[in-house]
């Protein structure tokens, strides 16, 4: 009987703040935001060191191609590119940062990206790695939605023009 006493009060203690509604905002606020923000990065995984990951389904070539023009766009130099097998490894800098992307070819058609973003020695940069990996996405998307042209044949004289996929 004493132990029901004692184990009723403490479950009523740890159960209203979560009845209370808004006043119990600030109580479970801790709790709930690493949940909140965990959703901002749109996809994007991160290790427990820091670095930023995402599957894209294209190939690696058209992934690395849309990491170029992001870099560009936010004014990132690329330092160096390393292929080797069917992975490939990129080094870029600004003038307070130095990153390492890797790009993993999981299929013909789906690649593995990997932003890794320091600061001086230890700090790590999960902001900027994120939107590489935002810009790369964005890039991908538009490429995707450009209209493809292909030559159709003309009916007169065997001229070509272009139309769009054929039509």
């Amino acid at each position: 009987m004493p132990r029901k006493r004692i184990l009723l009060p403490l479950v009523v203690l740890a159960v209203f703040p979560a009845l209370g509604g808004c006043t119990a905002l600030p109580g479970m606020l801790p709790l709930a935001l690493p949940v909140l923000v965990s959703g901002a990065g749109g996809g994007i995984a991160y290790t427990v060191t820091n670095v930023a990951y995402k599957t894209f389904s294209y190939p690696i070539e058209k992934v690395e191609a849309a990491n170029r023009k992001a870099l560009r766009k936010m004014g990132i130099v690329e330092v160096w590119r390393k292929v080797e097998d069917s992975n490939v490894e990129v080094k870029a800098e600004t003038s307070k940062l130095t990153i390492y992307i890797d790009f993993e070819k999981i299929t013909a058609a789906t690649t593995k990206m990997k932003v890794n973003v320091k600061r001086a020695l230890i700090f790590k940069d999960k902001a900027t790695a994120t939107e590489i990996i935002v810009q790369t996405g964005r890039f991908l998307e538009q490429d995707a939605a450009a209209p493809a042209l292909l030559f159709v044949k003309g009916s007169g004289g065997g001229d070509e023009t272009p139309g769009p996929l054929g039509l």
